[in-house]
């Protein structure tokens, strides 16, 4: 399978080795980069900013793909709160922008050294938790990683993002303030 991934910082490159350790075609997009087709699957890991420039750009190109947010919309400025309303998420408003696309949240709750060792805490396997309202979209998502040594979980429905954004927002400040290593995280045993 082809997949498709805007930014090439340290999560785009652990999600690509990922893709690419489980047999698939994996392109990069940068800001720079003129794309005129993507692959099967996209995924979007920049910053939460930086996806309505992207959208603006693709979305015509992004329709029957499976987009894929890996972001946590954090204030930055305070690093104390998500910048979407309390009822939504970063891939609910990226889903309404993109009606024609079908959307997924995953990777988020991950961070790049989890990704790149298959761990978290060199202890448990990785767990990639994956939220759509298309459940052939997540089998394929889930597929195209079977054999990276990853574990990957359905966990419902786009409304399910939310939440995961939250436990990936809540990741990053326990990270942050050095209470758990940048190797540490979620994992679901």
């Amino acid at each position: 399978m082809k997949i498709s991934i805007f930014g090439h910082g340290n999560m785009g490159k652990a999600i690509g080795e990922n893709f690419t350790k489980a047999g698939n075609e994996v392109e990069f997009i940068g800001h720079d980069s003129a794309a005129d087709a993507f692959g099967e699957i996209v995924i979007l890991a920049v910053p939460y900013s930086s996806i309505t420039d992207i959208i603006g750009k693709y979305a015509d190109k992004l329709a029957n793909k499976l987009v894929v947010d890996i972001t946590n919309p954090v204030d930055f400025a305070s690093f104390d709160s998500l910048v979407v309303p309390a009822d939504s998420s970063a891939a609910a408003e990226i889903a309404a922008k993109l009606p024609n696309s079908i959307v997924a949240k995953a990777f988020n709750t991950n961070f790049a050294a989890t990704l790149t060792s298959k761990k978290v805490a060199n202890k448990e396997t990785t767990t990639v938790l994956i939220a759509s309202d298309d459940n052939d979209a997540k089998t394929k998502f889930i597929s195209a990683l079977s054999g990276s040594g990853l574990k990957v979980i359905n966990t419902g429905g786009l409304k399910r993002a939310r939440e995961l954004e939250a436990a990936g927002f809540l990741a990053m400040t326990l990270a942050a303030s050095e209470q758990i290593g940048w190797d540490g995280g979620l994992t679901v045993l």
